[in-house]
């Protein structure tokens, strides 16, 4: 189980790293989403010494090959995001779109005969298209950070996006990579991360407030999103699945909140070959998780 945790945190890291689908979707495909939100909550909760032992040896497994993905993802990634964005923008509507009848299926008996809660669905949409058309940071507006003049207010915007975009990883949907492409913060992260890598710790402030911003957002949002999970489950994933639908539009917006804007990605930009290998990844890791169940 360890190779394979370490596998299941490595995907997860593939996702949260490029906008599109989030590491919780990854997680929610794999079938380990339960186990994950599970663990981070018995850690923070007060539960037993060897609940809080268990989560944090399923919990490191998956932190080490998150971290692996992360380092590998970066240094190749921040190098042709730009210049390849409609290509990644293609296999990340690849993974959305394939993800959205997997999600269905395995939580077909928590939505159905719960037809009434499909306004969650549509909020959902509407809370993510809304972000993305009011998106309060255009055209790359802050892409250009001072690494030797990070201004409180700016340190706080950070933090915000930090504990923001965590949210989002965990949970199923929209990325927090997409978030951080609307806020036009994740060239800048990409880059401190990566310089940070290659020690180069001038750009270390900014991940400290992003890094608290995610501490917090961790703390306050996955007790919260264990409750749902429990209490409230079908109006849950019927959000979410409104969250992915959303994402669609915030992914072809994207090219417009890079540094070097660009204009949104249309059907004669969409690269049909890279949305197939998407679709194609998210099968492969479906068929993988049938597979682990099987034995």
């Amino acid at each position: 189980m360890i190779v394979l945790n370490l596998i299941r945190g490595m995907f997860m890291a593939f996702a949260d790293s490029v906008p599109g689908v989030s590491g919780g979707t990854v997680a929610f495909v794999m079938g380990f989403y339960n186990e994950l939100i599970a663990s981070i909550n018995n850690l923070m909760s007060g539960s037993s010494k060897q609940s809080k032992k268990n989560a944090f040896t399923f919990l490191i497994k998956i932190a080490l090959g998150w971290s692996i993905g992360m380092i590998v993802s970066i240094l190749f990634i921040s190098s042709v995001f730009e210049r390849e964005i409609y290509n990644i923008s293609s296999l990340f509507v690849g993974f959305i779109l394939f993800s959205i009848p997997i999600v269905l299926k395995e939580e077909k008996s928590n939505l159905k005969h719960n037809y009434n809660h499909l306004i969650y669905l549509l909020i959902g949409i509407i809370v993510v298209s809304l972000i993305t058309y009011f998106n309060p940071v255009s055209n790359g507006a802050i892409s250009n950070i001072s690494i030797n003049h990070l201004s409180p207010g700016l340190a706080v915007y950070i933090f915000m996006a930090g504990a923001i975009a965590i949210c989002a990883m965990i949970l199923p949907g929209i990325s927090g990579s997409t978030l951080l492409l609307i806020f036009g913060l994740y060239t800048p992260i990409i880059t401190a991360t990566k310089n940070v890598i290659l020690f180069n710790f001038a750009y270390l402030p900014i991940l400290i407030a992003f890094g608290a911003g995610i501490l917090v957002g961790i703390a306050t949002f996955v007790r919260l999103l264990n409750h749902l999970l429990k209490s409230n489950r079908s109006q849950l994933i019927y959000f979410i699945i409104g969250l992915m639908i959303g994402s669609l539009y915030a992914v072809f917006m994207g090219p417009t909140t890079l540094n070097v804007p660009v204009p949104s990605m249309s059907f004669k930009t969409f690269n049909v070959m890279f949305f197939l290998i998407g679709g194609l990844i998210i099968l492969i890791l479906d068929n993988l998780k049938l597979f682990i169940k099987a034995k």
